[in-house]
């Protein structure tokens, strides 16, 4: 097995990062088989592209939520890490283990 679980949706709360607040976040390396997607397909296009990280983030998005770690943008690189039979994925990961205050 590649991830923990394949998931479908987000479960955790709607933080509304810019992906200039992303940057913001350190990457870190995380275990691929620690992670639970939230989308349960993935364009065949944007795995094989050359240039796929061109215009975007270098590093996958990961959200920490009540302890699961949350695979929110970065599928692709996941599925390319584990194609080349690599273990750890270098991501940026936001931990929100607390229900946001309204």
């Amino acid at each position: 097995m590649i991830f923990r679980a394949v998931g479908d949706r987000r479960p955790y709360p709607e933080h509304d990062l810019s992906p200039r607040q992303w940057s913001q976040v350190p990457p870190r390396q995380v275990r691929l088989a620690e992670l639970v997607t939230t989308k349960r397909t993935l364009d065949l296009e944007a795995l094989l592209a050359e240039d796929s990280t061109f215009y975007g983030d270098l590093f996958a998005h990961v959200v920490q939520w009540r302890g699961t770690l949350y695979l929110e943008d970065g599928l692709h690189r996941a599925l390319r890490a584990a194609l080349h039979q690599r273990q750890v994925l270098h991501a940026r990961v936001l931990v929100l283990d607390e229900e946001p205050t309204a």
